[in-house]
């Protein structure tokens, strides 16, 4: 990771030891050595501040409790990480997960000069880093940036030590290819008409990085190009890392150790269950749909069809769903560090602590390439559930209600003037409105998804590159099915 590496093992095996031993200094100690990397990983993963502050707080409380079943102490910070994606894994599972805030970078003291030449590298890092599926971004983010070596990454994603090896060395071969072809479109995209249509709009989306890879693979023009020597894991440490709230510390060492939020701690050290024999977590899997207890009562045909017609209105709302990065279902979980928008206030990133309502809930792997143990094959992947397939009749008289007619979309741009940001508003205007960011041109980054019922108002946060430049700067930000705003801003 960007900056000081972690704890060394020296230092892991004294903190599990002096927290066995139940010393609250050690969990303070435990909470300044690993809480702000831990925040950085749980933001990537939940991609908002509020949730990343919650399942940092779990971590750190399920660690104190659980500590003792680690096998291998100087495994601490491993284990850690093991525990904090199992706990990301569970909230992004849940329905009621809050989204939308996602938090501040950490400052940097660059100049200008600096941060023109950080933001060029992390165009490249991006667009790489777009090529590589879910599970090898994760992996690469770990091991590169996180430090964590292979033994380590075999208990986080829970899967044969032999696999991890084969994950990462192809990650780490995909990556370099990758990079050269980010390369070779941002310094010879003039000797290439076909890299040159890839490369118009940086950085590079999923879709278009693997179509420059392949491009550049079966090119004899894009195969004779030199390109300079760039570690790919090195390049990587260019990239973001989420800001720990500050005041966070405090609340986590109180949740930690108040005698009257024992419950909750017996609890949330609950979710982390169960372990493997080394003492390591399994790897989290969504609780079943309960089965009904009894079967559906007969209704009247008036109250079928209404059922119906209550049916199809909420299938409508829900039809479309925007897919971020490229990511399915376990590349959902793997997404790599990207510059977060600072949008709401900083008291934002607090999280109320959550009152448990299921001290042992089932848990079970949420993709496909997890398994319980180092020993066993990957588990598979969620299935959905069951839509029925059947009604009772409605009655001959009576019709169930349709569906709202789409609306169209009313989208106004932005100036953000001196700031770092500004929001793109939108409105839903004769029926319920399906939104999402297609892609943006010049300057300026925007990315989001989401849905607006009639009359209703949302947004979405634009940031504008960090590079040097002097006047009045423009770009544009696209919104499906609204079209295309102007945003601008000052130097």
């Amino acid at each position: 990771m960007a900056g000081e590496p972690g704890a060394g093992r020296n230092d892991d095996l004294r903190l599990a030891e002096t927290l066995r031993a139940g010393d609250v200094i050690a969990l303070s100690e435990v909470y300044d050595t690993y809480a702000p990397f831990l925040y950085d990983y749980c933001h990537g993963l939940l991609r908002d501040r509020v949730e990343a502050t919650g399942a940092l707080r779990n971590v750190i409380i399920a660690a104190r409790e659980h500590v003792e079943r680690l096998t291998e102490p100087d495994r601490l910070r491993g284990w850690l990480y093991a525990i904090a994606r199992k706990e990301c894994m569970r909230r992004r599972d849940s329905p009621n997960r809050h989204t939308g805030q996602e938090a501040p970078e950490a400052d940097d003291d660059l100049t200008p000069e600096q941060l023109a030449r950080r933001e060029e590298r992390r165009l490249l890092a991006y667009s790489a880093v777009a090529a590589l599926n879910g599970r090898q971004r994760e992996a690469i983010d770990l091991s590169a940036r996180h430090e964590l070596d292979e033994v380590d990454l075999c208990g986080v994603f829970g899967i044969p030590l032999e696999e991890t090896l084969a994950l990462v060395e192809k990650a780490r071969a995909d990556l370099a290819t990758a990079l050269r072809a980010a390369i070779i479109a941002q310094n010879h995209w003039k000797d290439c008409p076909t890299v040159a249509s890839l490369a118009e709009s940086w950085p590079l989306s999923p879709q278009t990085a693997a179509s420059l890879v392949r491009h550049v693979a079966s090119c004899p023009v894009c195969e004779r190009q030199e390109t300079p020597p760039l570690p790919p894991d090195r390049l990587l440490t260019v990239l973001p890392i989420a800001a720990i709230p500050t005041d966070l510390r405090l609340d986590v060492l109180t949740a930690a150790t108040a005698e009257d939020r024992a419950g909750n701690r017996r609890a949330i050290a609950a979710w982390i269950e169960p372990f493997d024999e080394y003492g390591w977590p399994l790897p989290y899997e969504p609780t079943a749909p309960r089965a009904r207890d009894r079967a559906p009562r007969r209704r009247a045909p008036l109250l079928a069809a209404a059922a119906v017609g209550v049916g199809l209105l909420v299938l409508f709302g829900g039809a479309m769903s925007w897919l971020n990065s490229g990511n399915n279902g376990s590349n959902a979980a793997a997404t790599g560090p990207r510059t977060p928008g600072d949008s709401g206030s900083p008291e934002d990133s607090r999280v109320p602590e959550e009152t448990p309502t299921d001290p042992s809930p089932t848990v079970t792997s949420p993709s496909p390439t997890e398994s319980k143990t180092p020993s066993k094959s990957p588990s598979p992947s969620k299935s959905p559930s069951k839509t029925p397939s059947t009604s009772p009749p409605a009655s001959p008289t009576t019709r169930a209600p349709k569906p709202s007619k789409p609306g169209t979309l009313r989208v106004t741009g932005c100036d953000m003037d001196d700031e770092d940001s500004c929001t793109v508003r939108f409105t839903a205007v004769g029926g319920p409105v399906n939104w999402r960011v297609t892609g943006t041109s010049g300057p300026v980054r925007a990315g989001g998804a989401g849905h607006l019922d009639a009359g209703e108002t949302g947004g979405v946060s634009v940031s504008r590159s960090s590079g040097f430049c002097l006047g009045r700067q423009s770009g544009s930000v696209t919104v499906s099915p609204g079209g295309s705003v102007t945003v601008s801003y000052r130097c």
